[in-house]
């Protein structure tokens, strides 16, 4: 193992590793820090090439388990940065490329941060934990947990999809639907933990989500052949993706490994939730943002992210932008990605509803490079099953 340790965000701060996200002296966000000299040794393109892992524990040197060996994986990461042709042709876009995260374990890109936080509470004997989602961190953490042998609870919110709570019980997680938003899970969880013994891994709560998130960027400048593209767009709900590419990025550049700039970030909410881009405008309305009942249950519905100051810092720090997007306008473009053969979610497709919107404002320059995020695939959002199928909706099918 790496030696690891915590740093503040705002008042930097240093603390041994442990399992904390805020710190004990401003309440900022602690992030993980590790030996940098001794990574340059042994972090390199060239050892990377003759890795035969072929999963995000590839890069477990910035990683911060005691031990390769205790990992726990169900194969996540290394997804594919695949070029999309018709999107340059039909926007005049010099290079656009899709990161695949829908092919994760559960679905979505939250395999990732799941993998090391689940390896986190493994390695310290933690036998039960809980976490507040709008879903797709609760499916992913109920496998990695049974992957593990530890008990999970998970809380969302009653309009979650139906098949991501089967899904949760598919995996054993004890599944509890909460009439209210992804705070309102939290705060239940809150209630309840001291008394029953969990411990939470809620967004930056504890350092393992945001590293496992942070190997998006990793890949993507692994797969460029150690370049970065100019944007990234990415759908942006608790925010943990964002800080942990950024992070990805800077200690890739404290490597040497890449040069300039960093790519411009640049957040994607939904018309009805979006604190990020209120936030950026300088017209942030909290008590709205709860309240709203406009905005779908996504992952990117979430009114109050656990550090929106770092947010904002980050995406103004990249020269990056939030904007927001419809639903109609999501809806658009899940069904415009699906005939490229991409099936999307409703974050992912907000991506790409985002690139649409940043070319008709001239929020992009057609000599950009650009890599959209599908985040997870569409059918975890359907609401039809097969048995709800009526033999009339059937007969349209049938030839």
């Amino acid at each position: 193992m790496n030696k690891c340790w915590l740093r503040c965000t705002r008042c930097k701060s240093v603390f041994d590793f442990r399992l904390i996200g805020k710190c004990e002296k401003c309440q900022g966000t602690l992030l993980v820090e590790y030996d940098m000299n001794r990574a340059h040794d042994v972090f390199t393109p060239t050892k990377l090439a003759l890795s035969n892992n072929n999963t995000l524990w590839r890069y477990h040197e910035l990683l911060p388990v005691r031990s390769l060996d205790s990992a726990i994986t169900l194969g996540e990461g290394v997804t594919p940065l695949i070029r999309m042709p018709a999107i340059e042709k039909q926007q005049s876009l010099r290079r656009v490329w899709m990161k695949r995260e829908e092919q994760n374990p559960t679905g979505s890109f939250k395999a990732r941060g799941f993998s090391v936080t689940v390896s986190l509470l493994a390695e310290r004997g933690i036998p039960i934990a809980a976490v507040p989602s709008n879903g797709n961190a609760a499916s992913a953490f109920a496998a990695y947990a049974a992957r593990a042998g530890i008990d999970a609870h998970v809380f969302i919110p009653k309009d979650c999809p139906p098949l991501i709570v089967e899904e949760c019980k598919l995996y054993g997680a004890h599944t509890t639907l909460v009439d209210g938003k992804i705070h309102d899970a939290a705060a239940a969880i809150e209630l309840r933990k001291d008394q029953m013994g969990w411990f939470n891994v809620g967004t930056l709560r504890e350092p393992g989500r945001v590293e496992g998130k942070k190997t998006m960027a990793f890949e993507i400048a692994e797969q460029l052949g150690w370049r970065l593209p100019d944007v990234i767009i990415y759908p942006t709900g608790g925010g943990s993706g964002i800080v942990g590419m950024w992070k990805g990025f800077m200690e890739l550049r404290r490597l040497g490994l890449i040069q300039g700039t960093l790519p411009r970030l640049i957040s994607v909410q939904e018309e009805g939730c979006r604190p990020i881009v209120d936030a950026l405008k300088g017209t942030e309305n909290q008590e709205e943002s709860i309240t709203n009942e406009a905005s779908n249950p996504t992952g990117m519905r979430v009114p109050i992210p656990p550090d929106l100051d770092l947010l904002v810092t980050i995406l103004k720090e990249t020269g990056g932008d939030a904007i927001s997007v419809s639903k109609s306008e999501m809806d658009s473009a899940q069904r415009m990605l699906g005939t490229l053969g991409i099936s999307s979610s409703p974050e992912g497709a907000a991506t790409y509803a985002g690139l649409l919107k940043l070319t008709e404002t001239n929020g992009l320059s057609g000599e950009e490079e650009i890599v959209l995020f599908n985040t997870s695939h569409a059918m975890k959002y359907s609401s039809v099953s097969p048995s709800a199928i009526s033999k009339r909706q059937l007969a349209d099918y049938m030839i």
